[in-house]
């Protein structure tokens, strides 16, 4: 009995220092512990990955990958769905190196880390209208791809970033004109008119401009401000005459956005609290976005 408790006592001491050792190796090799993150990465073995820069930059903070194994670590943390920390990186990189020749890339990360927060794992399953959802991660990424390009304009991320940005531009183009169409329901007509005006200050050539112009259009008539319904008016017609607040006439549907004359007393009261039905609003995704007009039929 007593042999086999130290047979067992002796086995147990050399899995120990076996792992000791192996521990040891790891740490001893700048390369080797590279060369494991490296292979971990093209696995997608984004935890293992993570661990081992980790270790690389803690045992060699001034080695020849240290730089190299910072920038990595941002992927592997973007890869492994981990979007705050990927950020959290970026800016640590982007503070110790700022004139590093790939600084750009953090930059770039920055946005893109910020742009899958926009991306709910609910809307890869069912179809969902992303321009209803908070825009905040929406406005987060959009600022940083604007750094990027304005830092480093000839950038190899520079044609990607401006791709996601006409997206995002689009998205939040719209979003405004989803709260522009709440406040008409609430009888908030100044509001609307405001939401209006920033789409067209700020978003420029987005599909949601004719939308904006007509969301003025009703504001500034609800408001009984003519003269500036008629002028925006005119606009709208000129350029975008196939605009569905037009009716079969071509007069402007003043009734299209609102349900003023339909609200009750209570309605009034509580600026639309207590009124669950919706106006049909402005949106003329439909003819004037060819991206919605690609989107799956739910979105519409």
């Amino acid at each position: 009995m007593r042999a086999l408790v130290f047979l067992i006592a002796g086995l147990s001491f050399a899995l120990l220092s076996a792992c000791s050792s192996n521990n040891q190796q790891d740490f001893t090799s700048e390369s080797d512990l590279y060369e494991s993150a490296q292979e971990q990465l093209e696995r997608s073995r984004w935890e293992s990955a993570i661990r081992s820069l980790q270790l690389l930059e803690e045992h060699f903070p001034f080695g020849k990958y240290a730089e190299q194994a910072q920038l990595e670590l941002i992927y592997a943390y973007y890869s492994s769905g981990e979007p705050d920390l990927a950020t959290a990186a970026a800016d640590r990189f982007i503070r110790l190196h700022p004139q590093h020749r790939n600084v750009d890339y953090a930059y770039y990360m920055k946005g893109l880390a910020a742009y899958s927060k926009d991306e709910s794992f609910l809307s890869q399953i069912i179809p969902l209208d992303q321009t209803q959802r908070d825009p905040g991660a929406a406005r987060e990424s959009l600022s940083y791809f604007t750094q990027l390009l304005n830092r480093y304009p000839d950038s190899p991320y520079a044609a990607d970033a401006k791709k996601r940005m006409l997206y995002l531009r689009n998205r939040l183009a719209r979003y405004e004109i989803h709260v522009a169409n709440y406040y008409f329901k609430r009888g908030a007509y100044l509001a609307s008119v405001n939401r209006g005006k920033y789409v067209l200050e700020n978003y420029q050539e987005t599909p949601a401009v004719p939308d904006a112009l007509a969301v003025m259009v009703q504001g500034y008539h609800l408001l009984e401000m003519d003269e500036l319904s008629d002028r925006t008016l005119a606009v709208l017609r000129l350029n975008y005459p196939d605009h569905p607040a037009f009716n079969k006439s071509g007069e402007f549907d003043f009734q299209h956005g609102d349900v003023s004359g339909e609200r009750s007393w209570i309605s009034t009261i509580t600026f639309g609290l207590f009124d669950k039905r919706d106006p049909r609003g402005f949106d003329s995704r439909r003819v004037y976005d060819p991206q919605y007009q690609d989107a799956p039929r739910a979105l519409q």
